[in-house]
């Protein structure tokens, strides 16, 4: 039996045909149960569904790139086939929408939640293309994620905290990258990277004695 693939931990569909394939109620609770090499024989009985409609599913995800061979079994007289999924997790990059998917240049008000949830779009878009790109070379990107969670009193409050931090980020820029582009106009030296920050109220959680 040979040894399992590894798994990467996200990949991101932007192959819309991909996207279709995946859409099944299904396919997706296979791919998780298949993070694990797993026969179709095996997935069926953790699904407790007929060995012949779980078989149908799994060609057609390894058909569409989301499983991979890994390795056989031997089942009684028979060698069943195992397959392993090709990541832990998925998203859907917003290019699968072609022109609807969402574009922060057409949105005007920058403070809406529509904006922000466009550069997350954008922010999602970038990382799959720059993601496979840089899987294809053999190369590890290199980025920057910071995250916290924070709480204002009232509006004042947070309007002041957007203003220093804007003039913080403005600071570290200034002083800590090159320029993006040179007297000429033309790109300054160095390789792009693109900074967006955001905040937004935290979602409700309900109390546990709710």
């Amino acid at each position: 039996m040979s040894a399992a693939p590894a798994l990467a931990e996200l990949e991101t569909i932007t192959d819309r045909r991909r996207a279709a394939a995946v859409m099944h109620p299904l396919r997706p609770r296979i791919l998780h149960l298949a993070a694990t090499p797993s026969s179709a024989t095996e997935l069926a009985g953790q699904l407790r569904l007929p060995r012949q409609v779980v078989n149908y599913h799994v060609r057609e995800l390894a058909r569409a790139r989301f499983l991979k061979r890994a390795g056989q079994r031997k089942k009684r007289n028979l060698i069943e086939q195992r397959w392993v999924a090709t990541a832990r997790a998925y998203v859907f990059a917003p290019d699968v929408l072609g022109p609807a998917a969402p574009d922060w240049r057409r949105i005007q008000d920058a403070m809406s939640a529509e904006y922000l949830a466009a550069l997350a779009a954008q922010v999602q878009s970038d990382l799959g293309a720059i993601t496979a790109q840089a899987a294809a070379a053999g190369k590890r990107l290199s980025t920057l994620s910071l995250h916290s969670e924070l709480r204002f009193e009232n509006a004042e409050q947070r309007a002041r905290f957007a203003d220093a931090l804007h003039a913080a980020v403005l600071d570290v820029i200034a002083r800590h990258a090159a320029p993006a582009s040179k007297p000429d106009g033309t790109p300054g030296s160095g390789r792009p990277y693109r900074l967006m920050l955001g905040c937004y109220p935290a979602p409700s959680v309900p109390s546990p004695d709710a």
